[in-house]
């Protein structure tokens, strides 16, 4: 796909993956709506963006408010064209499902799955519409969560399965219309999202280096993938196995649980 000059917006944008992916299209010389709730990391993303070569504008907004989609689509009516949508804020709390709240269940069911799936309905018209001959382009940033349930992360791992479904489904309904729709699988990547999140790669948990994910991202996308796996090998193992004996998994998760668990209980980001 070429990615070049794109137009579009990125939502969890003042830091990590999202931040990474806003560079990345601004050295290709794209025009940016950068959206998240931090207008202090929004600035210093828009400042970078036009270091890198391209231009920038920042909404502060919490995308699980109610007139948050509204308030995206006013922020972009007077350009002439979208090409572009980056599906990525989203927040975590791990846990035991009997501990956790109904204020942090709703929030990521709201911020990691709800507000996606709004955003991209309202923004279709004008995906469509900018299509052309190179298309348009709808990124959702799931989860390996989605690809293997980690235990300690039953809701996390239900709205980015969730995510990564609705992306399978709107890919096949939007087939032909010129509308590419990706899914992104990144592992534990290091992040400030990680880092409250003390697991090893003993029990699972090896991360990759943000310059590593992006790039393997980057690639896949420009060479026009719809399922886009930024794991490392030692986890891909895991995947493959999930599917074909998801009960060996079970099995080799359980000696560790507890100190999973120990090592996970203080994993936020809301």
């Amino acid at each position: 796909m070429d990615l070049a000059n794109r137009r579009g917006i990125i939502t969890g944008a003042g830091q990590g993956i999202g931040q990474a992916l806003a560079l990345e299209f601004a050295a290709q010389g794209a025009h940016l709506l950068l959206v998240g709730r931090t207008a202090a990391t929004l600035e210093r993303t828009a400042a970078l963006v036009q270091r890198a070569g391209g231009t920038a504008e920042i909404l502060v907004q919490d995308l699980s408010a109610k007139d948050a989609v509204d308030e995206v689509v006013a922020a972009i009516g007077s350009w002439d064209a979208v090409d572009l949508l980056v599906n990525n804020a989203g927040n975590v709390r791990a846990g035991r499902l009997e501990l956790s709240s109904e204020e942090e269940i709703r929030s990521m069911i709201d911020l990691n799955l709800t507000a996606p799936l709004l955003l991209t309905r309202a923004l279709l018209p004008k995906l469509r519409e900018s299509a052309g001959a190179r298309g348009s382009i709808v990124l959702n940033i799931s989860s390996g969560i989605a690809l293997v349930g980690m235990p300690f992360y039953a809701v996390y791992a239900a709205t980015k399965a969730g995510l990564a479904r609705f992306g399978e489904s709107l890919r096949r309904e939007l087939h032909g219309t010129g509308v590419h729709v990706a899914t992104v699988y990144p592992g534990a990547t290091d992040t400030a999202m990680m880092s409250t999140q003390n697991a090893g790669a003993d029990q699972g948990w090896e991360r990759r280096t943000l310059d590593g994910v992006i790039t393997d991202l980057m690639a896949g996308l420009a060479a026009g993938k719809h399922e886009i796996n930024t794991a490392p090998e030692s986890r891909r193992e895991m995947q493959r196995l999930n599917v074909e004996d998801p009960m060996a998994v079970d099995a080799s998760m359980v000696p560790g649980l507890e100190k999973l668990e120990a090592s996970v209980r203080d994993h936020r980001s809301m």
